[in-house]
Order: structure tokens, then C-alpha cells, then sequence
């Protein structure tokens, strides 16, 4: 099984530039070209939040016409950029996005690799958080199928990462508790999360949690504490998660056209000359 992982489209309305400098929906089309280009096809596209700059149902509408030219299935969360109710209006064909209790929070069953999908938003704010009710699904979720390998989504890390502002605006609330969750299921496999711009694995409660890159911008790695709240134009890419010999392995991506492939050896022996 191959998940491929987009995340941060950030898109606005078409010729629209975030922050006065980035056409994201002009970088959204060459990471759909890029995805649906992979060999073997991924099997499902997870895209994990800030789908849109400002949650306007004309972003939605735009963005789901960018996504329509995907080849295989994709599946939503939201981020602190969204707004549950215009994705769920402008995505009505996916169904999965009435969530449950009032969050964005679904499994999906249909491939060898359970998704279960955590909704980290905290309505207006740019932090994350887990309350106790969506602590609890995942727990439930979890002990209905204690042996099936699984894969967490969510939009927040679970973790500081170093960079400051993007720490200050992380997930402050139940880290501890998912972690001790997690802890208990010795089948979760990875949690796959967004928020950052970068990517950034650590471990965590007995699995590795990690984010996605953008395939538009890229937040500034800046490790001081007080480091500006600032991003780059590095290379925009997206993540490959492949599961493989009963565990799950990771690529990033990089989006364009880039010199290569080159040789490494010809006539049997490495190239000297």
C-alpha cells in the first residue's frame, strides 16, 4: 500500500497570492501532476489541513477543482486555516466530513493500512487541541481493532519542534493523553501530521510522529525561541508513506523538474571517468 501525503495547499482565490507573495494555486497543479506521475500510483491521497488560506466557501470551490484532477481517492481533515462547516458543504461527496460530534474525526477501512483521522482545530484559534470527547473516539476506534496496522492523521503535531512561533500556535492541549493512548496500541504505525511546513519526525508515545512539507511555501527553519514568524521558498515537495515487510516507510518528495536520473554505473563498474 502507498499513501501519498499533501498538506498546507493554503489555496485563496485563483491568481490570489498568501501573503503577497505566494501563488499557492499555482504550485497545488504540479503536485497533483506529481502525484498521479508516481510509479507504482499511490492508493489514497491524505491531505492533513490548512486546505485553504481564510475557510471561504470560493477557496473550497476552487481547491476542489484542483483536487478533481487527482487519479485515486483523497481524504480531508482540517486545519486552523479551515472551517469545518464550507468544507463540508463544498465537499459534499465526501461523506466522511459530517464527523462525529462535531468534529472532523473518521476511519477508513478500505485498505491494508487503517486511516483513523483526529481533528486537532480549535474554531478561530491557530492552536490545536484534544479534548476528552475526541481523546475518546480515538481510544474507541483504536480498541475495536487492537491487531490492524494503523495510521493517525491529524493537523497538529503532537510535539514542539524547535520552531518557535509554530510551537506557540502547536497543539497545547492533550499531547500527554494521546500519547498514553497511542502508548497502549503498539499497532499505530505512524502519526502523519501537517501545521509545520517542514519535515520533522520524533518519537512518540512508541511510534513516530512526524509533519509534511508544503507544496507550496516552507516555514523558515529557525530554531531560536524567538525566531520570526517567516517562511521560505524552498522546494516544495510532499511525503510517500509505503507499507512495506509489516512496517510503514517514508519519502519526501520534491516537486519539479530537476536534472536526472543519471547512471551511477555503466559496463558493470561504478563511473570513474
Amino acid at each position: 500500500m502507498l499513501i501519498a501525503q499533501l498538506s498546507d495547499l493554503h489555496i485563496r482565490l485563483p491568481g490570489q497570492k498568501a501573503y503577497r507573495v505566494v501563488a499557492t494555486d499555482a504550485y497545488l497543479p504540479p503536485a497533483v501532476a506529481a502525484v498521479n506521475a508516481q510509479a507504482p500510483r499511490p492508493d489514497v491521497v491524505v491531505i492533513s489541513g490548512d486546505l485553504t488560506d481564510f475557510g471561504r466557501p470560493a477557496e473550497y470551490a476552487h481547491l476542489k477543482h484542483l483536487l478533481d484532477e487527482l487519479r485515486m481517492p483523497y481524504l480531508l481533515l482540517p486545519g486552523n486555516h479551515d472551517d469545518r462547516a464550507m468544507l463540508a458543504e463544498v465537499f459534499a461527496d465526501h461523506v466522511y466530513l459530517a464527523g462525529h460530534d462535531g468534529y472532523v474525526q473518521y476511519a477508513v477501512e478500505d485498505y491494508p493500512v487503517r486511516i483513523v483521522v483526529l481533528d486537532t482545530v480549535v474554531h478561530g484559534e491557530s492552536h490545536g487541541a484534544l479534548c476528552e470527547r475526541r481523546l475518546a473516539w480515538l481510544a474507541d476506534r483504536l480498541a475495536e481493532q487492537p491487531d490492524r496496522p494503523t495510521v493517525l492523521v491529524m493537523h497538529h503535531p503532537p510535539f514542539n519542534t524547535g520552531i518557535g512561533h509554530m510551537d506557540a500556535i502547536g497543539l497545547r492541549e492533550g499531547a500527554d493523553a494521546l500519547a498514553r493512548i497511542v502508548a497502549r496500541h503498539g499497532n499505530v504505525e505512524r502519526i502523519l501530521c501537517g501545521h509545520l511546513h517542514r519535515s520533522i519526525f520524533r518519537r512518540f508515545g512508541g511510534t513516530i510522529a512526524s509533519t509534511c512539507p508544503s507544496p507550496a511555501h516552507q516555514v523558515a527553519l529557525d530554531l531560536r525561541n524567538d525566531a520570526p514568524s517567516a517562511f521560505v521558498m524552498e522546494p516544495p515537495a510532499y511525503m510517500l508513506h509505503e507499507w512495506r515487510d509489516g512496517a510503514l516507510v517514508s519519502h519526501v518528495a520534491y516537486i519539479g523538474n530537476y536534472d536526472g536520473p543519471y547512471p551511477f554505473h555503466e559496463g558493470g563498474a561504478l563511473i570513474d571517468v
